[in-house]
């Protein structure tokens, strides 16, 4: 016989189909196994320099810790920033270790010569600058500010440096994964058109590789959030809080809240609203935090508390276009007095048995004017709740675009669960469902609710 019959020829070529078919998802397979691998190594790279840049950042932030600490000690004589300022000094020599290895990690040597230059900067600073001010407290901030403002451009620009380094380090990497995964996809389409089933395969893995670099890309950027504040436990009473970001690529802002125990039966109560957003107010949140408590250690009148605090602000900030408002409590867990004070904050409430009031403002933002602070006294009964939020409750808008204003804010408030932690989850998710889970502002929350039996914390 001169030739096969076409039986033979038709099973030669099915075997023939079948062995390609096989051998190509066998190489799809494979490939898509080292794509994989590929993209998680390089992730991984990426992962690594996200970490240096924050750990820049995070230097950027301890120098201005550690001139803050600095200030506030020449303001108030307070011990407490002293000791501040000592563990900002250690904290800012660990970054720069920490700094220092992820660079030689990722290859990025140009930019150890510009980090020692940092570190030297700052160390002259600390000898130069800090320590003659430390050891003579009576000079006035603004002289600090003069002699620490060479220093801090030129370590802004040095800093600057290193990020730009860093950026375009992670901008390379980004373009050769780019490149990486476009070349590879282009070379497993022309296999796809041909083989319908792997096509279908393939593509389903592709999305849950991309997905899964998604979810990891935004933990990543969850954990770049600034500062998260603590509530501690008070006698007498249940306390909650929530924070909720409203901007996903986690540029930090500037509200922050407190509650701190003065004395056994007396506790600070906090919350501001620092205006803009980014490294400048991030840090004010912790400027604030501090320097209220170390004037609350002092002074127990909220009023006199706003007044020390409106001055230190405006000999500290330079920012003409920053204020902060802002409502500071003192609780007397055995009384179950509220005095407070208000400056311009009027997203506080309390809610009662009979319904929700709002705390009055007494008296403007901080950072504008030197206006006297009034002080009012609230008499807690057992089961009252005091509400205290920013305005990302009152501003929350529907999908009409809609405001909720104060009125609409104090309807949820009165519809929401009365324990104080179930009572900030439920308002966070209540403004999450009117923007269709989105936020237009961050929101922080405070809720202490006064309990009828007497219990220590």
């Amino acid at each position: 016989m001169n030739g096969a019959t076409p039986a033979v020829r038709r099973l030669r070529g099915t075997v023939v189909i079948t062995i390609v078919l096989l051998a190509t998802l066998g190489f799809a397979i494979e490939g898509s196994f080292v794509e994989r691998a590929e993209v998680t190594a390089t992730f991984d790279r990426e992962t690594r320099i996200q970490e240096a840049q924050i750990a820049i950042q995070q230097l950027l932030r301890s120098q201005t810790d550690q001139e803050n600490y600095v200030r506030a000690y020449t303001i108030t004589r307070d011990v407490f920033y002293l000791q501040m300022y000592r563990s900002a000094v250690a904290s800012f020599e660990a970054k720069v270790s920490d700094v220092r290895r992820e660079l030689k990690d990722q290859g990025i040597d140009p930019a150890l010569g510009g980090l020692d230059d940092y570190a030297r900067v700052q160390q002259s600073w600390r000898q130069q600058v800090a320590a003659p001010v430390l050891a003579h407290p009576d000079q006035a901030p603004a002289e600090l500010d003069k002699r620490s403002k060479s220093y801090s451009d030129y370590e802004t620009s040095i800093a600057t440096d290193l990020g730009d380094l860093v950026k375009a380090k992670s901008r390379q990497l980004g373009t050769d994964t780019l490149a990486q995964l476009r070349n590879t996809i282009l070379v497993r389409s022309i296999w796809l058109v041909l083989f319908g089933l792997l096509a279908v395969g393939y593509s389903i893995f592709t999305s849950r590789v991309r997905k899964e670099l998604d979810e990891e890309r935004a933990t990543i950027a969850i954990l770049q959030s600034a500062y998260v504040s603590r509530v501690v436990p008070l006698p007498r009473c249940e306390v909650g809080s929530a924070y909720a970001s409203a901007d996903r690529a986690l540029a930090v802002g500037g509200d922050v809240f407190d509650v701190y125990r003065l004395t056994d039966d007396q506790a600070l109560v906090l919350i501001a609203d620092v205006s803009g957003k980014g490294v400048d107010a991030a840090v004010l949140t912790a400027f604030i935090k501090f320097t209220v408590r170390g004037i609350a250690l002092r002074r127990s009148d909220p009023g006199e508390i706003l007044a020390e605090f409106n001055t230190a602000f405006a000999q500290t900030v330079d920012n003409p276009y920053l204020f902060v408002s802002m409502l500071v409590g003192v609780l007397d867990t055995q009384t179950l007095v509220l005095d407070y004070a208000s400056a311009g904050h009027d997203s506080a409430f309390l809610r009662r048995c009979d319904g929700v009031e709002q705390l009055a403002v007494t008296g403007p933002v901080l950072g504008v004017m030197e206006e006297p602070f009034a002080t009012v006294s609230v008499q807690l009964l057992p089961g009252d709740v005091v509400v205290l939020a920013t305005d990302g409750l009152t501003e929350a808008r529907d999908r009409q675009g809609r405001q909720l204003h104060e009125r609409g804010a104090m309807e949820l408030i009165e519809r929401a669960d009365s324990q104080p932690q179930r009572m900030c989850d439920e308002l966070i998710g209540r403004v999450r469902a009117l923007g269709r889970n989105r936020m237009r502002d961050d929101l922080a929350l405070l809720a202490i609710r006064v309990l009828g039996e007497s219990s220590d914390a």
